[in-house]
């Protein structure tokens, strides 16, 4: 076998296997639901990226949203405001706390997740918990597992200090309702159903109490 040839093989058998490596590394993507709850617009803010920067290096950022955007931008300014913060470690407790508050509005009991609830999203869930018991009837539920959590936008208001973060949810449940004869009015009490939410958290940033609170869903 003559020299080119053997570089020519040598050459393909590692561009197939950078390209095997990169798909490994990347992978393949193959009852009541709680009221959608928008943010109330007033006395909200008005929300203004402020001019941060998002670098190459700061891939806590640039993991979640493009270089540049305004969703970047209003991150960086997060950080600015609060160096501690960080939008990896924000995203795994948004995925805790979504399947904490959508059991707890499932099973009736919002008292342990209550302090994650701004009013109007708490008198939104407590409204349909109230209506279920006034017609006798009951859920039962049981989480699988969160599909999908991922960044849908934020915003930063630099006068204020006030921050909000979007993330999009794809959950998976095994849930039912059924009337005071025990009959099953909705959902299936057997098979996994997927439910798709984009929740809206706000905090003021650099304040003493680290919780952020749902102010919309949808």
């Amino acid at each position: 076998m003559n020299n080119p040839l053997l570089q020519l093989l040598v050459l393909a058998g590692i561009a197939i296997f950078l390209i095997l490596r990169l798909r490994n590394v990347l992978g393949t993507r193959g009852g009541y639901e709680p009221p959608q709850v928008d943010a109330p617009e007033a006395p909200r803010p008005r929300f203004d990226v402020i001019e941060g920067t998002a670098t190459e290096e700061d891939h806590d950022i640039l993991d979640h949203a493009p270089a540049g955007s305004a969703t970047a931008r209003a991150l960086a300014a997060m950080k600015a405001a609060e160096p501690s913060f960080g939008v990896t470690d924000f995203l795994n407790g948004a995925k805790s706390a979504y399947e904490m508050i959508l059991m707890a509005f499932e099973r009736g009991d919002l008292s342990e997740v209550r302090a994650f609830l701004a009013e109007p999203v708490a008198e939104a869930f407590q409204s349909v918990i109230d209506a279920r018991a006034a017609n006798g009837q009951t859920v039962t539920a049981q989480y699988v597992g969160t599909r999908e959590t991922a960044l849908a936008g934020a915003e930063y208001d630099r006068d204020t200090g006030m921050a909000e973060i979007s993330v999009r949810f794809v959950g998976e449940l095994i849930a039912s309702t059924r009337d005071a004869d025990g009959n099953v009015i909705e959902g299936d009490p057997k098979a996994p159903r997927k439910q798709r939410d984009t929740w809206t958290f706000a905090r003021r940033m650099g304040q003493d109490d680290p919780n952020w609170q749902l102010v919309a869903t949808g």
